[in-house]
C-alpha cells in the first residue's frame, strides 16, 4: 500500500495523522516569514513535525487506506501495522526512511527518532499557489560609499583664471537680470497708464450720453387722487360685534347706506369683530349721538372709549 501518499493526503485536512505503534505526524500552522540569511520570503504554511509518543490508533489512517484500497478496516489495519514494523526495523538498522512529500526519518545514537520535514509541499490549502522567493539585497549604501570615494580621490580645483571668468559671467548675468527687470517695470507701467486713460474716456462718454438723453411721454396718464378717510377720536359708538368677518362687513355696508360713517375697528380681546357707527373726538358729542341712535335705530348700542392704533 502507498501509505506515504495516504498520510500526505490526510495532512491537508487534519492536524494529526497517526501510524499505529510507530508515531504521529503533526501539522502546525505558521505565518509567513523571512529568512535573513538566504534573503528568502516564505508564504504561510503548515510545518510538519513528528512525535514518537503518539502511537495509539485513532482509526483515521486505517479507514482512509481501507476506502482507497477497497478493503475492510481489519485488512487495512493489518497492512498498516506491517508498514509501521518495517519503518521501525529500518531505523534500528540506522537506515534513513524517506517518506515522499513528508520528510526523512532517522535515529541518532541515543535511539531518538529525528525527523527532517520536506520543504517542497505546503499543506496549507489557504496558501495554494504561493511559493517562496529570494529578494536581492539593495546596494544603495555601497553606491554612496563609491561616490564618496570618488570625491575624495578626485577633488575639484578652480584655477585663478577660471575664477575670474566665472566672476565675469556672473556680473554679466546680474546686469542682464537688472535690465530685464527695469524694462519689464516700465512696460507694465505704460500698459497700466494706457488702461486708466481709456477707462476715463469711456466713463466720460457714458456721462455725456446720460446727460444728453431725454425722455418724452406722448400720452401721460391722468393723475389719480385718493381721498382716504381716517376717522379720528377715541369715543366710538359700537353697533355690534361679530364672530364671522363677513357678517361684520355686511353690517358696515348697511350702516353706511343708512348715512352713518360706519367702519370695522378690528377684533376685541374675545376675538369678535367690532363695528361702530362712528368715532368722535368730543365726548359730549359722542353721548348725544349715542342717545339718538338708541332712540331711533339700536337700543343696544354703547360707547367704547379707546385709542385706536
Amino acid at each position: 500500500m502507498h501509505f506515504s501518499t495516504y498520510i500526505s493526503d490526510l495532512l491537508y485536512r487534519y492536524e494529526c495523522v497517526i501510524i499505529p505503534g510507530f508515531g504521529a505526524f503533526l501539522a502546525h500552522r505558521i505565518s509567513a516569514y523571512h529568512d535573513s540569511k538566504t534573503q528568502t520570503f516564505f508564504p504561510p504554511q503548515k510545518r510538519i513535525s513528528f512525535n514518537a509518543q503518539l502511537k495509539e490508533n485513532d482509526g483515521l489512517l486505517a479507514n482512509y487506506a481501507a476506502s482507497a484500497e477497497n478493503l475492510s478496516y481489519t485488512e487495512a489495519l493489518r497492512s498498516l501495522q506491517e508498514f509501521a514494523y518495517e519503518l521501525e526495523q529500518k531505523l534500528i538498522k540506522n537506515e534513513t526512511v524517506v517518506l515522499e512529500k513528508i520528510g526523512m526519518l532517522s535515529q541518532n545514537e541515543a535511539g531518538k527518532v529525528i525527523f527532517e520535514p520536506a520543504t517542497t509541499t505546503n499543506y496549507l490549502t489557504e496558501a495554494f499557489g504561493l511559493s517562496s522567493y529570494v529578494s536581492k539585497p539593495i546596494m544603495r549604501e555601497v553606491l554612496n560609499e563609491k561616490v564618496e570615494t570618488l570625491e575624495e580621490k578626485a577633488p575639484i580645483h578652480i584655477s585663478a583664471g577660471r575664477r575670474n571668468n566665472w566672476m565675469k559671467y556672473a556680473a554679466v548675468g546680474l546686469l542682464a537680470i537688472g535690465l530685464s527687470g527695469s524694462l519689464g517695470f516700465f512696460y507694465f507701467k505704460d500698459i497700466a497708464d494706457h488702461n486708466f486713460a481709456e477707462k476715463q474716456k469711456a466713463e466720460t462718454a457714458v456721462e455725456n450720453t446720460i446727460q444728453q438723453a431725454t425722455f418724452t411721454i406722448d400720452n401721460p396718464l391722468p393723475a389719480v387722487t385718493l381721498n382716504a378717510f381716517r376717522p379720528k377720536g377715541n369715543y366710538h359708538i359700537v353697533a355690534g360685534a361679530f364672530r364671522v368677518p363677513e357678517n361684520a362687513e355686511t353690517r358696515v355696508e348697511q350702516l353706511r347706506e343708512a348715512g352713518y360713517k360706519a367702519r370695522s375697528i378690528g377684533e376685541n380681546k374675545y376675538g369678535l369683530h367690532q363695528v361702530v357707527y362712528g368715532s368722535y373726538t368730543d365726548r359730549l358729542e359722542a353721548i348725544k349721538e349715542l342717545r339718538q341712535i338708541r332712540n331711533n335705530d339700536n337700543p343696544n348700542a354703547w360707547m367704547l372709549v379707546q385709542e385706536l392704533k
